[in-house]
Parts: structure tokens; sequence; C-alpha cells
């Protein structure tokens, strides 16, 4: 997310533009299913301009989505009006949950592991709010598999790309870093998106999954020696 100001509306104008599109275009469909079975209560981490609301199934009891972004907070809330589940939008950032330890069922994130600064704090934080054996739910692009693309986005990273994308980052190995967080990882689903076999956009390898916070008393890290 770009720290600058006008550059974090400017950010937020264009992605509130785009988004519609890209649902229509498919993605909704993986919004779907990234958050089909969930039940009790749901942080989302970087909820955008709640694209993700319309889709919560009713076993859902709330949604705390976070989100610093001003102009996307603000169509979030408009969304969450019309959501099928009580949803709270609140300023925040993924770095510093507003929320008490222990307190959720389940996390979402989607389209945000990208953006962060230090994937491993986000994801230290997302373990702190939920519940010992709670879920993660990720929507992410992530590091491709071919050695060709994996080139262009480990030069799109260095040059204009997160400059450009909100400070995204297209190469970022997002699933083993929610395992090295000390979650374990379960179904992870696969796919291009937008689903073009011959292209070399950076920020086309996405994944779908779900991961268990590991059962710990205390999930903070140990103090240094």
């Amino acid at each position: 997310m770009p720290a600058d100001p006008s550059r974090r509306r400017l950010f937020g104008r264009y992605y509130a533009r785009v988004s519609p599109a890209m649902d229509a275009g498919g993605l909704a469909g993986y919004r779907q299913r990234l958050l089909a079975g969930l039940a009790g209560q749901v942080i989302e981490v970087g909820a955008g301009n709640g694209l993700n609301f319309a889709h919560y199934p009713a076993t859902v009891t709330r949604v705390l989505a976070v989100e610093p972004n001003p102009v996307l907070r603000e169509v979030a809330g408009r969304n969450a009006a019309s959501a099928p589940v009580p949803v709270q939008v609140c300023d925040g950032h993924a770095e510093r949950l507003p929320a008490a330890d222990g307190v959720f069922d389940a996390a979402v994130t989607s389209l945000v592991l990208c953006s962060v600064a230090d994937q491993q704090t986000v994801l230290r934080e997302i373990r702190r709010v939920l519940r010992p054996g709670g879920q993660l739910r990720f929507l992410e692009h992530v590091q491709a598999t071919t050695p060709g693309l994996r080139r262009v986005q480990r030069l799109a990273d260095a040059t204009l790309w997160p400059l450009l994308a909100g400070g995204c980052h297209t190469g970022r190995d997002t699933v083993a870093a929610i395992a090295a967080a000390g979650f374990t990882v379960g179904e992870v689903e696969q796919f291009r998106f937008p689903d073009l076999r011959l292209s070399l956009v950076p920020a086309t390898p996405h994944v779908r999954g779900e991961a268990v916070s590991a059962a710990a008393t205390d999930r903070r890290d140990p103090p240094a020696p």
C-alpha cells in the first residue's frame, strides 16, 4: 500500500474502478469459493472496497473488515450495508490489527499479502487474533511456477510495478510464507487470472486456499535471547 496519502487515494480510486470488472471476468467465483463454509466471527484483513462481503455465508455471525485506504474504506462501508451478514468496516493496518488476542474463528486475506511490507509480521498478527485452530482463507497472486515468468516477475518487482500497483510484489511465495508463520496449509487451488495461457503479465498466477492456525497456548514470538 503506498505510504504517500495522495498516492494512496489515487490507487484507491483506480482499484475501485477496475475491481468490479475483474469480478465480472471470473474473480467473483473464486471469492465465493474462498468464503464457502465459514462460520462464526471473521476478520477480513485489507478488505478493499468490500467485494467479498456479498459472498459471506449466513453461518458467519460477524465480519470485522479492516482497510487502511480511505477511498476503498468508504466504498466498503456502502457495500457493507447490503451484505447478507453483519459487517463492521474500520480503519487499521494489517501489521497492527484492531482486535484482541484469540477473538476470531477465521481470517480472510484477498489480494493483500502481495502488498504488505513484511508478510511474516502480518501473518503473525493474524495468528494472534485467531483462536487456536482458527482458519486462514487466502486468495492471492503469487510466484510463478515457470522460469520465464519468474524472471518477468523479478524484473517487475525491481522496477516500477510496486510503485504503479499500490505496493504490490508479484514474485512472493505466499503459501510458503503462510506455512513458515505457523499455519498448517490445507487445500490450495492454483489458477491463472486472467486465464491467458501465453500471457507474461507478472500478476497472473494465483492461489486460493486455506490454512489452520497451530493450537499453541502462546502464539506470540518468544523473546530474543
